[in-house]
């Protein structure tokens, strides 16, 4: 998949400051957060103000947690989250009068991404949390070469890294305080993920399925339903049988609902959901 550069175009990193985003301007709209999204989000800004050339998006990236936190604190409108927002944050923003709206504008299917040379191309979720945790250290014990494994995850402010630790690393128990292990290496960013583990031959990550390139090979996951691998895609993200299947979300301050209103009609509009598919998404509107 041809990749758009993750650089911001000078259009897009016209810097907003908190002061500008309290007063209710209806031609300007900041969007902080998810890196997941951040190209798709790019994409449909540009889109946007070709569209309305009297209106300004910026987007920014930064991970999920900073999304939210810049809308809870009133230096952007929109956050763009790889995941949900929490009961703390939800009471946060009620307790600074802000009135948070979820917007579901797409499905992802988180890849494990390995080292083309890497031989190994089938995990399940029970091996996933063993390598991340630091139980299994050497890919031997996967069926692979007699290698250190290399770990890598997403910062902990990222969306994907808060997700991860959650569904793969406690396998969906909310009672687990698994952490990752002390040998994990931490990545700012999926294309540092890409750029490391096309790099280095015994690397494993995970990235959205926006950021896949022919430069790291998919893992196919074993689903817990019918015990089958499946592989990533946006097919399996779409029917569900894919086990690491999550939704995207866009949350808007509603005190700007003039123009971030107006910006997610136009995401979830068919031109707008078109883009989220072409940028290697899946749809939540079909017509």
């Amino acid at each position: 998949m041809k990749k758009i550069t993750y650089l911001l175009t000078a259009a897009l990193v016209i810097s907003l400051s908190a002061q500008q985003c309290r007063k209710k301007d209806d031609k300007s709209l900041k969007i902080v957060g998810s890196d997941t999204m951040v190209q798709m989000t790019q994409t449909l800004a540009k889109k946007y103000m070709e569209k309305y050339p009297d209106r300004l998006v910026s987007v920014q990236g930064g991970g999920s947690g900073t999304g939210i936190a810049a809308l809870l604190n009133d230096s952007a409108h929109v956050a763009n989250a790889s995941r949900k927002m929490k009961d703390k944050e939800f009471e946060m923003a009620q307790s600074k009068n802000i009135v948070v709206k979820e917007h579901i504008v797409g499905l992802d299917a988180l890849s494990i991404v390995v080292n083309p040379a890497n031989p190994v191309g089938k995990l399940n979720i029970n091996q996933l949390s063993d390598i991340f945790a630091g139980k299994v250290t050497n890919w031997k014990e996967l069926g692979g070469k007699d290698a250190q494994i290399v770990a890598i995850s997403r910062d902990n402010n990222s969306g994907t890294h808060v997700y991860f630790k959650e569904d793969v690393l406690r396998k969906g128990d909310s009672k687990s305080d698994l952490e990752f292990g002390k040998t994990i290496v931490y990545a700012v960013s999926n294309q540092q993920i890409i750029d490391q583990v096309s790099a280095n031959e015994n690397a494993i990550s995970y990235v959205g399925l926006g950021w896949l390139s022919a430069k790291v090979k998919t893992v196919d996951i074993e689903s817990e339903k019918n015990k089958k691998y499946v592989k990533a895609s946006m097919e399996t993200a779409m029917n569900g049988t894919y086990p690491l299947s999550r939704t995207l979300q866009m949350y808007s301050n509603e005190a700007y609902n003039n123009l971030s209103g107006s910006f997610m009609e136009y995401v979830l509009s068919d031109e707008g959901q078109n883009i989220v598919e072409a940028m290697g998404f899946v749809k939540v509107k079909n017509k």
